[in-house]
């Protein structure tokens, strides 16, 4: 069976879809599988054995309205990419109609996408020949998971997903020299995140930091993308202890990283996601988007987050004039790691 799978981005839910990926393969071992991903969001994928082909796409000519003109015109040399195999099954992770044309221009015989209740872009389900629905209220791997147990018939994990990244020497190189400055007993702290209204104070993660010190004899690495380094020079300049390096490794050098660290903390972005597959002790400080959805599946870890405010919780808005659900207190999110350090003890 020749199976593409469509997940064209952010870099966190591609992550969220590789249990699904460990699914496919662990039950259909002789399958040919391809992944068409953004450019932008598939340094994760790149280098992984469970994929048979990598197709990576760049959608920007498709802004503007004219996903399937702008594909016919614009992309004949993507849609190449896409037909590298004679595709039996197409499988539509994302839910936009840029990725459900994506599937119909693979050719692939049958394209199983989500049933309208779970999709983004309820139109793109017309370029599908079926859809399957999930749960309202389930966790993305989750809901992953079930399109693929219902287009392929095949058993899937409930919990212990397997997230397959692949690093290299180099990556492991790159993250045994953060370590080297900040030792081994180290917290890994992300004051960023792709939307405005999901970034807890940068300054309250430099005090955070101080608290680490003080307490647990942690020494923070604070990690940022370069263009994300003006956060983290705000959480160094307000931390007194002088505990705490700004890093900023690759996707790929922070998932080695973050196998080492002790706990991270960070919102609901992709380094969140990545420290999730590491399996790193962790505590989400999310606002506008939802935990059940979105954070760690597993059940140890903490979520910070205010349901004690009278406007709508779990809004989406990437802007927003009464931001006040992330405004939470250092000691409320320095309780949360004491309890997030507290259960790693006990295991």
């Amino acid at each position: 069976m020749k199976i593409l799978i469509v997940k064209l981005s952010s870099i966190g839910d591609v992550v969220h879809t590789l249990p699904t990926l460990a699914a496919i393969r662990r039950a259909l071992p002789d399958a040919e599988i391809s992944w068409a991903v953004e450019k932008s969001a598939a340094e994760i994928l790149r280098g992984n054995v469970l994929i048979d082909h990598l197709i990576e796409i760049d959608t920007r000519s498709l802004r503007g309205g004219k996903i399937v003109g702008g594909i016919l015109l614009n992309s004949r040399k993507q849609l190449k990419k896409l037909r590298v195999s004679d595709f039996d099954v197409a499988l539509d992770f994302q839910g936009l109609l840029k990725s459900a044309a994506i599937a119909k221009f693979s050719k692939a015989k049958r394209r199983y996408g989500f049933s309208k209740q779970n999709l983004r872009e309820p139109a793109s389900r017309f370029l599908l020949n079926d859809t399957f629905a999930a749960e309202r209220e389930i966790h993305i791997i989750r809901k992953n998971l079930t399109l693929a147990q219902k287009a392929l018939h095949i058993p899937v994990p409930d919990s212990d997903f397997e997230f397959p990244i692949y690093t290299s020497e180099t990556h492991r190189t790159e993250a045994e020299k953060i370590i080297e400055q900040a030792g081994e007993n180290l917290a890994i702290l992300n004051p960023a995140g792709g939307w405005t209204t999901k970034l807890w104070s940068a300054e309250k993660f430099g005090a955070l930091a101080d608290k680490l010190w003080e307490e647990n004899n942690l020494i923070s690495v604070i990690t940022t993308a370069p263009n994300e380094i003006e956060l983290a020079e705000k959480a160094l300049r307000n931390s007194q202890s002088g505990k705490i390096i700004v890093a900023q490794p690759s996707l790929k050098g922070f998932y080695e990283l973050a196998k080492r660290a002790k706990i991270y903390v960070g919102g609901d972005t992709a380094p969140t996601h990545l420290a999730v597959a590491a399996k790193t002790p962790l505590v989400g400080i999310f606002g506008p988007t939802e935990w059940w959805r979105n954070g760690s599946p597993n059940e140890a870890d903490v979520c910070v987050e205010r349901n004690d405010i009278n406007c709508r919780v779990d809004c989406h808005r990437r802007i927003c004039n009464n931001w006040i659900c992330l405004d939470i207190s250092v000691e409320t999110v320095f309780q949360a790691v004491q309890k997030r350090l507290k259960l790693t003890a006990d295991e």
